[in-house]
């Protein structure tokens, strides 16, 4: 129970962190993902006052942690309105995929997206973050990012994006990426080489999510 109090108190700070470097976004998602982490119940907590009502977002976060043992994270969709919870269901070396029942998955490397599956049939199929180790050293610099999008046809087409990284306020560390007439921005929360919070941008058609690491 203390060591599941401590890491909640961890994320909640992180995402503090990141809520106020997305401040002139508005609340939007990020700032429903700050008060999911910061305000979901831990096992044992008493129960809504209303059960008949709707459940909340952090009520389900407290739900998944009191019956899935495993990994979970919560997923924010921008551009859906959307938030989803989603457990580990595999694990291949640094890869972890998270799911929901809707078995749409988000594949991710020590907190990055490298992926995704079955969301509005518009999945990244892998993506190559050259910028990856100045991320994760919070140090500044530039890089490469390819995107790699399956098309209609099976085929993959790649969309490559010139990139800066540079620490922000708060041990936040921002990258900056343009290319093929568009631009974004992702926001990372590193801690020890990890991403336990963080907003990044998966593709024309999904748009940004957020991602909050409620057990790791």
């Amino acid at each position: 129970m203390n060591m599941l109090r401590g890491s909640n108190r961890m994320l909640a700070l992180a995402a503090l962190a990141l809520l106020a470097a997305c401040g002139n976004q508005g609340p939007g998602v990020v700032g429903q993902a700050v008060q999911q982490v910061v305000t979901s119940r831990l096992p044992g907590a008493e129960p809504a006052a209303a059960p008949a009502a709707p459940r909340s977002d952090a009520e389900r976060a407290a739900e998944a942690l009191q019956v899935n043992p495993g990994p979970l994270i919560q997923v924010g969709f921008e551009e859906l309105k959307q938030t989803q919870i989603m457990a580990m269901t595999g694990q291949n070396g640094a890869m972890r995929t998270y799911m929901n029942p809707a078995e749409e998955a988000v594949i991710l490397r020590g907190g990055m997206i490298v992926g995704t599956r079955g969301i509005l049939g518009q999945d990244l199929a892998v993506a190559e973050p050259g910028t990856e180790g100045l991320i994760r050293a919070g140090a500044s610099g530039t890089g490469t990012r390819v995107m790699r999008y399956l098309g209609g046809d099976g085929l993959e087409r790649p969309l490559r994006f010139a990139c800066t990284v540079a620490p922000a306020a708060q041990g936040l560390v921002q990258e900056s990426c343009e290319g093929h007439g568009t631009s974004f921005q992702n926001t990372y929360a590193v801690q020890g080489g990890q991403i336990p919070v963080s907003r990044q941008w998966v593709g024309p058609g999904i748009g940004y999510v957020t991602i909050a690491t409620l057990r790791p």
